[in-house]
């Protein structure tokens, strides 16, 4: 299949409401999620810098997600909340334990 073949079909979910306790945990995902990516570019050599440039490896975005950007961090958000609304939507259900 060709790239300008592919035709993404996600799961619509934007009709499942999130409680408000989940939606707090959606947070906390969103900081886990940069994280992750964060990890995994360091891994693979790459280090801030001021501009993203792919040659050196240079990234603004490797940093704590308390000092990204508001529009960085509604992605990482975004994500978060579309994985949370999809454990849903699916029959599943998200219970905090007592431990």
């Amino acid at each position: 299949m060709k790239n300008n073949a592919y035709k993404p079909s996600p799961v619509f979910a934007d009709d499942v409401e999130l409680p408000e306790d989940i939606m707090a945990l959606s947070e906390r995902m969103a900081e886990n999620v940069h994280e992750v990516w964060a990890a995994a570019r360091m891994a693979e050599g790459w280090v801030w810098g001021e501009k993203r440039d792919d040659k050196l490896k240079h990234h603004p975005c490797l940093v704590p997600y308390d000092q990204l950007p508001e529009s960085e961090k509604e992605y990482d958000r975004k994500t978060a909340i579309q994985t949370l609304r999809f454990i849903l939507k699916s029959g599943y259900s998200i219970k905090k334990s007592d431990r």
